[in-house]
């Protein structure tokens, strides 16, 4: 299967059938869809842009029909699309660009369109050929562009079945250029529902588009999560169409699942881990008070393990590095082979993570390898920490790292959102911390500092906080 291939499936079975909304901007059918993507491949083809041949698409977040025209008339082109959001600063997109030698850019309003016929006259992709390369979010350093094949990119696609049949509409404020926005592209064309989105996420905009359409699924990263119930959208809107609440991205604070499970009071709220390297490998975890900080089991055929320094997997209850296995051919690092053979080893994807198995298989989150703070003879997972701080019913939200240190090397710093005084979190978190995770320093802030994948930007918090 490929994501052309599944397109055309599904204009030939629901031509009049709407696909996506962007709310306020319009909407778009099947049909349309494959007829605009057939005559932008064409025009494509015409410039002489082909097999193989990189292709960058600058788009902002209120431009997603555009943004899926242009995807899927790269691919029917036989090109491989290279996903990049207007938020990015344009020094980077260039960088981004000249990585991937881009022969082309496409922006919203600048779509290009050739009269003609179907698939047809388009020389279709292979599921073996690269079809999307897309930039990691760069937390821990200059992003990595990953390279996925169409197999990858449209695995377990078009089955009988159709992923999420209890919707009519599926709602999510994903940007354009992450791993979770191309998971969305892909159920706006293999899922039941229609996928519904808006320019910009603000918690009341967003919980009036779940009313609106009354949504059965809707999928948020933790900090859209947090916002919500920090606004109190429960109560200013009807949120029981919500049968299923996905998050993603970032693992979710337990105390934050028990507050979802009461705004959203008829959905299931489960937490999904995974990578841009890794996809479409994951686990899932339905949010269960028993197990409040896993992120669940591997589902769909891939794997988990937790692997020593050397590789060797590890027993139950030991903590090491979490490596995931792909169900399909698994994604590269495009033109870095040393990289790719760091991280990708034979099926298996090394994730940046420290973790460890429980006796029943369900992965728990110790922290970000690159996050973990080295205090003496210490080592503090910030994960942790977090979670504590959280359980503060004046914390709206939490980001720990680490600091420099006169005689420890580094300690514990914590950035909140809230209005808890620092001296009564410190006494709050006697209880909760041991001596060498209690922080030595801690900032209030209006919002944390986040990159436009919606993740914590821990570097500019060290900034901040020196």
């Amino acid at each position: 299967m490929t994501l052309p291939g599944l397109l055309r499936e599904r204009a030939a079975a629901d031509p009049g059938r709407v696909a996506m909304t962007v709310h306020g901007s319009g909407s778009m059918t099947f049909g349309e869809w494959e007829r605009r993507s057939y005559g932008l491949a064409r025009a494509l083809r015409g410039r002489g842009i082909g097999r193989g041949d990189r292709v960058g698409l600058v788009f902002g977040n209120g431009d997603w029909l555009d943004y899926a025209v242009a995807f899927f008339g790269v691919l029917g082109a036989g090109a491989v699309a290279v996903p990049l959001s207007d938020r990015l600063a344009g020094g980077d997109v260039d960088a981004m660009l000249a990585h991937c030698g881009a022969t082309a850019v496409l922006r919203p309003g600048e779509l290009p369109y050739a009269e003609g016929g179907g698939a047809e006259d388009l020389e279709p992709p292979a599921p073996g050929d690269p079809a999307q390369i897309l930039y990691t979010s760069g937390t821990t350093g200059w992003p990595k562009g990953v390279a996925a094949t169409h197999a990858n990119l449209a695995h377990g696609c078009g089955g009988r079945r159709r992923p999420f049949t209890h919707s009519r509409h599926l709602a999510h404020a994903f940007p354009i250029g992450t791993n979770a926005g191309q998971w969305m592209l892909v159920n706006a064309v293999d899922a039941h529902p229609e996928v519904v989105t808006l320019p910009r996420f603000t918690p009341g905009r967003f919980a009036a588009l779940i009313e609106h359409y009354r949504a059965g699924t809707v999928f948020v990263v933790p900090a859209m999560a947090i916002e919500m119930l920090a606004a109190g959208v429960q109560a200013r809107h009807d949120l029981s169409s919500v049968l299923l609440l996905g998050s993603a991205a970032a693992p979710l604070p337990a105390r934050i699942g028990v507050d979802l499970s009461a705004a959203f009071p008829n959905a299931t709220i489960t937490n999904y881990y995974t990578s841009t390297e890794a996809a479409p490998a994951q686990t899932v975890m339905i949010f269960d008070p028993e197990r409040p900080s896993s992120v669940g089991r591997p589902v769909s055929g891939g794997a988990v393990r937790i692997a020593a320094a050397d590789g060797g997997a590890l027993p139950p209850g030991a903590t090491g590095e979490v490596w995931m296995r792909s169900p399909a051919v698994t994604r590269a690092y495009y033109g870095d082979e040393a990289a790719t053979g760091e991280v990708f080893r034979g099926g298996w994807v090394r994730m940046g993570d420290l973790g460890y198995l429980d006796d029943d298989g369900y992965l728990y989150l110790v922290d970000r390898e690159s996050d973990v703070i080295k205090s003496g003879a210490y080592k503090v997972s910030t994960i942790h920490v977090e979670e504590a701080v959280h359980r503060h019913p004046g914390v709206v939200e939490a980001a720990a790292f680490g600091v420099p240190h006169p005689t420890l090397g580094k300690a514990v710093a914590v950035a909140v959102v809230g209005t808890v005084p620092h001296e009564e979190l410190r006494i709050f978190l006697k209880d909760l911390l041991a001596p060498h995770e209690l922080p030595v320093r801690l900032i209030t802030l209006d919002a944390l500092p986040r990159n436009h994948g919606g993740k914590v930007d821990k570097r500019s918090l060290r900034e901040v906080a020196l």
